[in-house]
């Protein structure tokens, strides 16, 4: 838990207190901190730079048990993102050492070119994400600190940061909420009780929830959802959470996340390599109910959608084949080409259904949907397609506040040629084994009307085999930070 503090640091007893440190200026003008700093020039081993760290026990005129100094480099190379993995390294540090408790010294925003918000935000999110263990099967070395003090230099206009500690929590917290259900494991995370666990945490936050089954669905003719559920013992669920604002008189926005809780390609099996990791495969729709819940918990003024198809993606005998024609909720056919390219085949029916149901004036779609994205934007960008040019501002400028960045890709229409079928409206696999993030994107845009709408590809940046300064390895949780900005920032909704 992350608490704002206004303490005179070098007066009060402290397990560590972490000072960052640039490279060519002081940060903090402070005549005990400038004493350090002084001390420290004699050793080579620490001059400020980018991920320099030196650590001092019993710091002379100090209370603290613990100072340490962490480098940021020059003030021109400093961003918010590298703000934000100094909070993560100095958390990372207090737990390595058996810590409760870490106090982190905020730099004025005279010294950066940030305003405070902006500083106090980047370092709280990057203490905050780090002080998380996922502890479902393994018990970790050392738990998690107790608490994380963000200590201001001043002692005015602290209310406001207060209330911003407060939110920075809270929508830490959903990220990693979705962390942990995607980190969870497919056999503890069949669609039945992904949707029970959601169901039980949105009631909690405030949300509106109906988890529909396979019944309901076959009655409403998700017939493109089915199909990829039908080689499954593990039956689908459809999620909807909604958070309503009253008097609001505004359109709602509508999230909609891919939901597959194990993929193993269906008939068309994924090889040894690629298979082990697909209970990632419901980063979307973790995200999406995360991004609901953060929102339910902060009290946002905007009406939200979201849903969630959840399924399994098996091979049986009973087993969608290549080759098979489906009927989608729009009535439009569909080819079965591949049976591994199914995400966007559940995403089609969520998605003609919440428009058709809510009228939103914004659909954004987020799921793990093409390794061809990964191929062409690297394991930490996101692929952003939208015909809508100031959605695309709005969702890369969120992304570059929040390090969760997206890249606008292209939607030819001339691309729309190679989902032709023969046989049915659509074929859900391309004729080329090029481009295949873009098909994709081009055959969920054949089943968008009357709304505002984006699909992020976040198959990347939602699972690292390797973590990062403020997270571990496995899920990161993309998508919570990164919608909750734009929907905080966006114009016109």
């Amino acid at each position: 838990m992350l608490q704002l503090s206004t303490i005179d640091p070098f007066k009060s007893k402290l397990n560590m207190l972490v000072l960052p440190v640039a490279e060519e200026i002081p940060l903090f003008n402070d005549r005990k901190i400038s004493a350090v700093l002084k001390k420290v020039e004699a050793f080579k081993e620490f001059k400020g730079a980018k991920d320099d760290q030196i650590t001092y026990y019993d710091p002379q005129n100090l209370k603290t048990q613990r100072l340490l100094l962490l480098g940021l480099g020059k003030t021109s190379d400093i961003d918010l993102e590298r703000l934000r993995s100094m909070g993560g390294r100095a958390v990372k540090k207090g737990i390595e050492l058996g810590l409760t408790e870490v106090a982190l010294l905020i730099p004025s925003a005279k010294k950066l070119n940030f305003n405070q918000e902006d500083i106090i935000t980047a370092i709280g999110e990057g203490a905050r994400l780090a002080n998380h263990q996922f502890s479902k099967y393994k018990k970790p070395t050392h738990p998690a600190l107790k608490r994380v003090k963000l200590i201001l230099n001043t002692t005015t206009r602290t209310a406001r940061f207060r209330s911003l500690v407060s939110r920075i929590n809270t929508i830490c917290e959903g990220t990693l909420q979705a962390r942990d259900w995607i980190n969870t494991t497919s056999n503890d995370k069949t669609p039945a009780a992904f949707a029970r666990d959601i169901k039980r945490i949105a009631q909690k936050s405030g949300l509106k929830v109906d988890v529909y089954d396979e019944r309901w669905l076959k009655n409403k003719k998700f017939g493109a959802m089915l199909a990829v559920a039908q080689g499954s013992e593990s039956r689908p669920r459809l999620v909807v959470l909604r958070h309503p604002v009253r008097g609001a008189g505004k359109k709602a926005v509508a999230l909609i996340g891919k939901g597959v809780t194990f993929d193993a390609g269906g008939i068309n099996l994924k090889p040894t390599g690629s298979i082990e990791t697909m209970k990632c495969d419901m980063s979307g729709a973790a995200a999406v109910a995360a991004t609901l819940i953060t929102a339910a918990r902060l009290n946002l003024k905007i009406p939200l959608v979201g849903v969630i198809p959840m399924v399994e993606n098996m091979p049986s005998g009973t087993a969608t084949r290549p080759g098979d024609i489906v009927k989608s909720y729009s009535g439009k056919t569909v080819e079965i080409g591949n049976t591994d390219a199914e995400g966007r085949l559940i995403l089609i029916d969520a998605m003609a259904w919440a428009i058709r149901t809510f009228s939103p004036e914004i659909t954004i779609d987020m799921a793990t949907l093409t390794g061809a994205c990964v191929v062409a934007l690297g394991e930490n960008i996101a692929g952003l397609f939208t015909p809508d040019d100031t959605l695309a501002d709005s969702l890369v400028d969120a992304g570059k506040q929040t390090h969760e960045r997206c890249w606008r890709m292209p939607l030819p229409d001339d691309y729309k040629e190679l989902l032709k079928s023969d046989m049915a409206d659509l074929s859900n696999i391309s004729a080329s084994r090029w481009g295949g993030a873009i098909t994709a994107a081009l055959f969920l845009s054949e089943f968008v009307k009357n709304t505002r709408w984006a699909h992020i590809d976040i198959a990347g940046p939602a699972f690292l085999k390797k973590g990062n300064t403020y997270g571990e390895a496995g899920a990161t949780g993309f998508g919570v930070r990164l919608i909750y900005r734009l929907l905080e920032t966006i114009k016109g909704i």
